[in-house]
């Protein structure tokens, strides 16, 4: 399992890492939402190798056998590796490729509020973005919040992966 794990995690980790280091950095000049799709799209995308990871295990290495749990157990420790590519990246960015993130994200984001909000209510959703981004808008939190982001669609995935892999 051990061995497994490390293949397809490693992948995972380095396709999640470029992935989405290229949705990051190629993605500047699209929409916000834009840019989730494509975050959300890498992620799934280096998560794949939850599926390979756990069918490997089943096929190759286990005799055609895995438990609904262990095919949990492998996908959780390779969504973990993805999910570290993904933080790592994530906090490359906002860090070194752009500094800025934090304050163009509040820029954009107050602007589109001005669309959808007005007079009191506004201002009261204006206040409450700048507290949380003054509370959790430092590169560490954010990469921290990706990681585990990663770490709860890779929960699903493997789920679903253990579902259909699962043989005893």
């Amino acid at each position: 399992m051990k061995n497994t794990v490390l293949k397809f995690g490693s992948y995972g980790l380095i396709l999640g890492a470029v992935i989405f280091g290229l949705a990051l950095t190629l993605g500047k000049g699209l929409s916000t939402s834009a840019q989730e799709i494509i975050g959300y799209g890498s992620m799934i995308a280096a998560l794949s190798f939850v599926y390979f990871g756990i069918k490997h295990y089943r096929d190759i290495v286990n005799e055609g056998k895995v438990s609904f749990s262990k095919a949990l157990l492998i996908g959780l420790l390779i969504s973990a590796f993805v999910g570290l590519g993904v933080g790592i990246m994530d906090y490359l960015y906002t860090t070194v490729i752009n500094p800025d993130f934090a304050q163009d994200y509040l820029k954009t984001t107050l602007e589109s509020y001005k669309t959808m909000y007005s007079g009191e209510e506004l201002t009261a959703k204006k206040n409450e973005l700048i507290k949380q981004m003054e509370d959790y808008g430092s590169s560490g939190f954010m990469a921290t919040l990706m990681f585990f982001t990663v770490l709860l669609i890779g929960l699903i995935i493997s789920i679903i992966s253990g579902l259909i892999l699962q043989r005893k």
